[in-house]
């Protein structure tokens, strides 16, 4: 499974972390976040990555920046993408395997990196359940259609 991974100017430091992070465990990524000193609007780097997800050169991403409140806003906006902002390990299981989530967001001015690193674990290990939340999952896709 490879990941994408991006960030506006306010995440390259705990991108940084986090790329680390999967380094070590061994996850494949595509980094297209800023370095540090770069700025970028978070709009332009959310539609960016979401389409390494919609395309299949991704299976899923992790998208940070100061609260990770703007980037899900962007990411959800791009057709296909079911993205959440998490700050918790609960919600960053569940919305795997409840609603399909293909998209973690991130506050950089929110989460350490070592709660950002739990988080991206537990999404990218976590399937998404299927049966009776596919029938909501289809229906955000009916939304999306509309």
């Amino acid at each position: 499974m490879k990941l994408a991974i991006g960030c506006d100017h306010a995440g390259p430091e705990l991108k940084k972390e986090v790329l680390a992070y999967l380094d070590e465990i061994g996850v494949e990524y595509t980094d297209l976040g800023v370095q540090e000193g770069e700025k970028c609007d978070y709009p332009d780097k959310a539609q960016e990555v979401c389409a390494k997800v919609t395309s299949g050169e991704c299976a899923l991403a992790v998208l940070i920046c100061g609260t990770g409140i703007g980037m899900s806003m962007a990411a959800n906006k791009v057709k296909g993408i079911r993205a959440a902002c998490c700050s918790d390990y609960f919600s960053a299981k569940y919305t795997r395997a409840h609603n399909d989530a293909n998209v973690l967001c991130i506050g950089a001015r929110v989460v350490g990196a070592g709660l950002a690193c739990e988080l991206i674990k537990v999404f990218i290990d976590t399937p998404f359940e299927g049966g009776r939340h596919q029938r909501r999952v289809d229906k955000i896709h009916d939304i999306e259609n509309a």
